[in-house]
């Protein structure tokens, strides 16, 4: 049995590129960037209004003048005017370019229009008010998002802006989600006194689903040459094979002793962490295996804590890890680190973390009175309100 850390690690260090793929740029929301996305010109690329109202040459109001005749009208996404007379102005709407020969905008609330005249109704302005200038932004072939960014709504727009109609992304990972036992039947059945719905399966595809993840299900009964058979032929088409339940040491908790027949190389099975200990972790040449206890805390917990670090290592992305103060005391003495399940809150600006009591790891509906859980390490029985742990968020 190893510890937390070295799980982790071992886990971190089995990480799998899937490679690069290219999509339509408005699918490509929540994926992994693989390519630097630059400027195709300045931002923005001309002198662009940022108010509705006149333009003018700011020397003529500077001198004293307060009325100016309009010349014209410079609307948005039209070409370029040019004022022809400094002492007149151009009627100019916000997005639009500056008209040549004009340098300031004065909005349309400080100034009075009749017959075709505008007369400025303050004394006070800058020179070159109200328009942002070519190229403040960012100059052409500036950086505007780094390599192995998660696409958010932020990157969406900046890619529509530079014409990145087609953009390379990380290819996700095939997985298969497996759940073993004969006690379990599908959702919409009625369960007979003895047995229970699936559950498990359904929380690990959601997980997956937020890291925009697809996945299939598998259901296989407490047969072993059944279980083979199919985890033989999962092994060789998934990248990643999921499974919760059958890894303990229960007479029907076959698929250590399956895994070995099947030559996956085990890394490890056990964790000194409660819930979750009995996690079995494996790879083959091309596949990698999760097998989670079949508790739903555990299987919650482990996929946190293992499979979203493996993932986000896979594709990139940086693992941050997220802290939060303890709201109360804790006692734990069992020498294992504690997955302790807190419901969070936000206190004067700090995020703090306050235990919700369930009914060991099995009590799945605990989970709906919850936040996050809070990871509590084996080297201390006693865990002060105040003191800083980290924690693995699920809402």
């Amino acid at each position: 049995m190893i510890t937390v850390a070295q799980a982790l690690q071992t886990v971190l260090n089995s990480c799998h590129n899937f490679g690069i793929e290219e999509i339509p740029f408005l699918k490509s929301m929540g994926r992994i960037l693989k390519e630097e996305i630059v400027a195709d010109r300045d931002f923005p690329p001309f002198n662009r209004v940022s108010m509705d109202g006149i333009s003018i040459d700011y020397q003529q109001f500077k001198n004293g003048r307060r009325v100016f005749k309009i010349e014209g009208i410079q609307a948005a996404g039209s070409r370029q005017i040019t004022l022809k007379d400094p002492k007149n102005c151009i009627e100019v709407m916000t997005g639009a370019i500056l008209p040549n020969h004009t340098n300031t905008v004065i909005r349309y609330e400080d100034v009075t229009l009749e017959d075709g005249i505008a007369t400025v109704n303050i004394d006070l302005i800058k020179e070159g008010q109200n328009s942002h200038n070519k190229g403040k932004d960012r100059k052409v072939n500036d950086l505007l998002i780094t390599q192995n960014t998660k696409i958010s709504a932020a990157e969406m727009g900046v890619l529509a802006t530079v014409g990145k109609s087609v953009v390379k992304v990380a290819k996700q990972p095939k997985v298969m989600i497996v759940s073993t036992g004969d006690e379990l039947v599908g959702v919409d059945q009625i369960p007979l006194e003895y047995q229970i719905r699936r559950s498990n399966v359904f929380t690990l595809v959601s997980l997956l689903e937020r890291l925009n993840i697809p996945s299939e299900t598998s259901h296989i009964s407490d047969d072993k040459l059944i279980i083979k058979s199919k985890i033989e032929s999962y092994l060789l088409e998934y990248d990643v094979v999921l499974f919760s339940g059958a890894v303990s040491k229960g007479k029907y908790d076959f698929l250590p002793e399956i895994f070995e027949e099947l030559k996956v190389y085990k890394k490890f099975h056990k964790v000194m962490q409660r819930p979750g200990k009995p996690f079995y972790f494996g790879k083959t040449d091309t596949c990698t295996v999760f097998g989670f206890p079949g508790n739903p805390i555990s299987t919650f917990v482990n996929c946190l804590a293992y499979f979203y670090p493996w993932y986000h290592r896979s594709v990139g992305l940086e693992i941050l890890e997220e802290m939060a103060i303890l709201g109360e005391d804790v006692s734990f003495v069992p020498n294992l680190d504690y997955f302790l399940q807190v419901a969070l809150e936000n206190k004067s600006g700090n995020l703090v973390a306050f235990p919700v009591s369930a009914n060991g790891s099995g009590d799945l509906a605990s989970l709906a009175n919850t936040d996050a859980f809070m990871q509590l390490p084996k080297d201390a029985t006693e865990f002060k309100k105040g003191e800083v742990y980290p924690i693995l968020k699920y809402r």
